[in-house]
């Protein structure tokens, strides 16, 4: 893991937030005390692998701004909340994939959370990994249709079809998908 943002107001929570990463091998981890101080993190920096946000915030609660992180970010998001509103918190967050953890939170507790977390954000890296190789192949896939296409009804050559789609895309500023689509809506 890379990078990590760490909303707290109680240094005592951040310093063993940030010990726990360290040992997890985190590159860089950010700390704001509050949640202006994070939105402007968040938003003018690289995005954050992990957000730890133990509320109360000095100018928030912080359950908006762990809403607002889930919303724009991937980041994995640790909320820690009173033992009293935790489970309310809790199912409000559920949809957002936002773990909350009810105070107080032993050393042990955050660090499986941690880790929990961290190899989610793999899991779901190794997801997004593979929906991008199916779409790719997709793509290819209609591409050789539109290569078929053209040797069926221009009688072209495979090499004289991979070119002309090539060319076609160069001279129209499209993608090859784009010409292939073109193609075998005209022929089929």
């Amino acid at each position: 893991m890379e990078r990590a943002l760490i909303v707290s107001a109680n240094n005592e929570v951040s310093e063993l937030a940030e010990q726990l990463l360290r040992t997890e091998g985190c590159g860089r981890t950010d700390v704001a005390v509050s949640g202006s101080e994070a939105r402007r993190l968040v938003k003018n920096d690289a995005e954050p692998e992990l957000v730890i946000i133990n509320t109360p915030l000095s100018d928030e609660f912080g359950q908006e701004l762990a809403e607002m992180i889930a919303d724009i970010t991937s980041a994995g998001i640790i909320l820690i909340c009173s033992g009293d509103v935790s489970d309310e918190i809790a199912d409000r967050l559920s949809d957002s994939g936002i773990n909350v953890l009810a105070r107080p939170v032993t050393r042990e507790l955050l660090q499986r959370t941690i880790r929990l977390v961290i190899a989610a954000r793999v899991r779901m890296a190794g997801v997004r990994e593979s929906s991008d190789i199916l779409s790719r192949i997709e793509e290819m896939r209609t591409i050789n249709r539109a290569k078929t296409t053209l040797m069926k009804y221009l009688k072209f050559t495979e090499p004289q079809a991979h070119k002309y789609i090539e060319k076609q895309a160069m001279n129209n500023r499209q993608t090859r998908l784009e010409v292939a689509v073109r193609i075998l809506a005209q022929y089929e």
